[in-house]
């Protein structure tokens, strides 16, 4: 029998743990996509403003990868320290989908780093962005095979459960392409896209409030304005085919997100309101009629299971997801809402002097991190009991450690990331208070004649 007060602490170290890594690939993944954009275009226009940015960006690419690296090496040590009866019952599936990712991604990620980093000198520019297309699509790759193999332990497909309990994969296109792994793939990439957009966009705002408006700074503050216009809505019709796949495999993760405790048709949306499961109602609530049916059941009179459908052991506390739901939701808005503010300052040419709009932009660069921290949550809690859902509960799961050494070490794990993430981040905001401009050494490493015989003819053209 496992400690209670144990789970309790290694549920809170995982928690954690992955709250503090998710952020760095996230921040990556938008970045090294954004690299490669930077270097393709300075390689079609020959505009020296696209590789000085690429040069500026390039380093805090470095430091976050790194730190991403060193975080998520952590993790992997809890699967055996707290979570080995989960490791030895799962493994077979998911052994092989974390081999994958490193095989796949990681090799080559690690295999054309440094050539991104330091090789434009000594590889010449063709070859320096295929190694900087080759570590975008790492990034990827890496997200391909993480969120199948998480998407398996929300919704596990293509595999049998042997004598001793194991879940054996017997079909591999099942196991990797399980039912809500395709809308959750999509998903994380535009977060992450996203959360790198608002973070590029905030550096470029707040340069720009400063007066250092720059053709690199310009240039940063109206991609990252783009991205934020045309990909936000994009996300918000992800985010809601997403949803109506999780009805489908997981009502009660639905349930608890909506504040529903009793299955009715013509069901309100809940804006607001405290799901208490001990007197199981939404206390305080401030709804909309048969709004809740119409987005999950596009119809008025759709019928939406409520958390008295599921047997009381079977059911997730509604309070974290119902609240961190209504976060990411907010924060979603919000992100479309300043990319339709940025296209309005566009049209009326005052995109780079509309001071209103950079405070904005700044006070919404971290707001990515947010959402995606915010969604995670939902994510997680709302599967709960279960760890792999349906199959297996997070209480079978937990190795037979003692609460005391499960909580020393959640100690020491919150001290030292606050000490070396703190520090790491730090030295990030120093990198970004520099404003990008010219006088980025490396950007004057390979001259425009190594692509073209040609002098910049881009100079005074802004996006």
């Amino acid at each position: 029998m496992v400690d209670p007060d144990a789970l309790a602490l290694a549920r809170a170290q995982f928690a954690f743990t992955i709250s503090a890594h998710i952020v760095f690939p996230a921040f990556t993944i938008g970045l090294a996509s954004y690299l490669a954009v930077l270097e393709g275009l300075w390689l079609i226009r020959r505009d020296e403003a696209y590789l000085n940015l690429f040069d500026y960006w390039k380093k805090v690419f470095a430091l976050v990868f790194g730190m991403g690296v060193v975080s998520g090496i952590v993790m992997s040590y809890q699967f055996g320290t707290n979570w080995s009866v989960f490791s030895e019952r799962a493994g077979p599936v998911l052994g092989p989908l974390l081999g994958y990712e490193v095989l796949t991604a990681f090799f080559l990620e690690a295999g054309f780093l440094g050539v991104m980093l330091f090789g434009l000198k000594r590889v010449g520019p063709g070859l320096h962005f295929v190694a900087t297309l080759m570590v975008a699509l790492g990034t990827l790759i890496s997200t391909f095979w993480i969120l199948s193999a998480n998407s398996w332990m929300q919704t596990p497909a293509g595999h049998a459960i042997d004598a001793q309990g194991r879940f054996v994969p017997v079909d591999w296109f099942a196991v990797v392409f399980n039912p809500s792994f395709p809308y959750r793939f999509v998903h994380m990439v535009l977060a992450a896209y996203l959360t790198t957009a608002f973070v590029v966009g905030a550096a470029g705002a707040w340069h720009l409030l400063r007066g250092a408006a720059s053709r690199e700074t310009r240039v940063m503050f109206s991609m990252a304005m783009w991205m934020a216009a045309l990909v936000a809505p994009v996300q918000i019709f992800a985010g809601d085919l997403h949803g109506l796949n999780t009805l489908e495999h997981q009502p009660a993760k639905v349930a608890a997100m909506e504040g529903h405790f009793e299955t009715q048709r013509g069901a309100p949306l809940i804006l607001f309101g405290y799901p208490d499961p001990a007197q199981e109602r939404t206390r305080y609530a401030l709804e909309i009629p048969k709004l809740g049916s119409l987005i999950l059941r596009h119809s008025l009179d759709g019928e939406v299971a409520g958390l008295k459908a599921f047997a009381p052991q079977d059911r997730p506390d509604p309070r974290i997801p119902f609240f961190a739901f209504r976060l990411m939701v907010a924060i979603g808005l919000a992100m479309a809402g300043l990319g339709l503010w940025s296209l309005w300052a566009r049209r009326r040419r005052r995109l780079y002097d509309s001071r209103w709009l950079h405070r904005a932009a700044i006070l919404m660069g971290p707001s990515g991190f947010g959402a995606l921290l915010a969604g995670w949550f939902v994510t997680e809690t709302g599967r709960q009991p279960w760890v792999v859902y349906g199959l297996m509960r997070t209480s079978e799961a937990a190795s037979p450690v003692s609460a005391g050494a499960v909580g020393a070490s959640l100690a020491a794990f919150v001290l030292v990331y606050l000490v070396v993430f703190g520090a790491g981040l730090l030295y990030a905001l120093a990198l970004l208070a520099r404003p990008p401009g010219p006088h980025e050494p490396d950007a004057r490493a390979a001259p425009e004649a190594s692509v073209s015989g040609r002098e910049p003819h881009a100079q005074g053209r802004t996006p």
